[in-house]
C-alpha cells in the first residue's frame, strides 16, 4: 500500500515536471534561458522548451513602455525655481541585455530620466524651457539613448509635460509681456509716423511742381468742408491768392518803395 501511494506521487510529479517544461511566449515576449546559472539563449515567440531544475527563464516584454517621470525641482540657469514633469517612451531591443546587465532595467530607466531631466534644464534658461521644448527634448532623448543602450533599451522619445511657475514669476512674465506688447506698438506707430511723413514730403514736391494739382486740392478740399453737417464753415485760402491781394491794396508810393 505504501509502494503504491509512493509511485502514485512519483507519477504526479513527473506529469507536473512534464508540464512545467512546456511554455508559451506571446509575440511580444522573450524568453531568457539560463542554464545551470549561465546565460544560454534567448527564446520565443510561440512554444518553448525549459528543462526543470537546470534550465530557467525570464520574461521579457518588448512592446513600448510609457514612463511618467515624477514632477522634478529644476533651477534654470538664470536661477529661476521651476517644477517640471516628463513622460519617456522606450522599448527593450536586446532582452539578454536588459536581464543581463542590469538588475531592474525599469527602475534604472527611470532614475537616469529623472536625473537626466533635471541635469539638462539645469543648463538652460527659463524661457528655452518655455519655448523649445522640442530642442529639449531631443537633447534629453539623445542622451537617455546613449546611456541605456548597454541594457538593451531604446528610448524612443521624450516629451516635457509641465513647467509650473510660482505666483510671482507668472506676475512677472506677464508684466513683461505686456512691456513687450507696447513697445511693439510704439515702434509700429513711429514706423506709421515715418512713413506717413514721407509720403507727406513727397506729396509736397508734386504739387509745389504743379500749381493746377494744388488747385484742384483747394477745391476738393472745399468740397469736403462742404459736405460736413457742421454750423461754422473755415475757407481755407491759398497763399497765392494772399499775395495777389496784398499786391492790389499796396499804394503807389508803396509800390515805388
Amino acid at each position: 500500500m505504501i509502494t503504491y501511494y509512493f509511485m502514485m506521487a512519483i507519477t504526479v510529479l513527473l506529469i507536473a515536471l512534464l508540464f512545467s517544461m512546456f511554455r508559451i511566449l506571446r509575440e511580444y515576449e522573450r524568453g531568457v534561458v539560463f542554464m545551470l546559472g549561465r546565460f544560454y539563449r534567448v527564446k520565443g515567440p510561440g512554444l518553448i522548451i525549459v528543462v526543470p531544475l537546470i534550465q530557467q527563464m525570464v520574461r521579457v516584454g518588448l512592446r513600448t513602455v510609457v514612463m511618467d517621470v515624477p514632477t522634478q525641482d529644476v533651477i534654470s540657469r538664470d536661477n529661476v525655481s521651476v517644477k517640471v514633469n516628463a513622460v519617456v517612451y522606450y522599448r527593450v531591443i536586446d532582452a539578454q541585455k536588459a536581464i543581463i546587465n542590469v538588475e531592474n532595467f525599469h527602475e534604472a530607466t527611470s532614475q537616469l530620466a529623472q536625473t537626466t531631466l533635471r541635469s539638462v534644464l539645469g543648463q538652460h534658461e527659463l524661457d528655452e524651457m518655455l519655448s523649445s521644448r522640442d530642442t529639449l527634448n531631443r537633447g534629453i532623448q539623445q542622451i537617455l539613448d546613449q546611456q541605456t543602450d548597454g541594457w538593451g533599451i531604446k528610448v524612443s522619445n521624450v516629451e516635457i509635460k509641465h513647467v509650473d511657475l510660482n505666483e510671482s514669476m507668472i506676475r512677472a512674465i506677464a508684466k513683461q509681456a505686456e512691456a513687450e506688447r507696447e513697445r511693439r506698438a510704439k515702434v509700429i506707430h513711429a514706423i506709421g509716423e515715418l512713413e506717413a511723413s514721407q509720403k507727406l514730403s513727397e506729396a509736397a514736391q508734386i504739387l509745389s511742381q504743379q500749381p493746377q494739382a494744388l488747385q484742384l486740392r483747394y477745391l476738393q478740399t472745399l468740397t469736403e468742408i462742404a459736405g460736413d453737417h457742421s454750423n461754422t464753415i473755415v475757407f481755407p485760402l491759398p497763399i497765392d491768392l494772399l499775395q495777389r491781394l496784398h499786391d492790389a491794396v499796396k499804394t503807389p508810393a508803396d509800390r515805388s518803395d
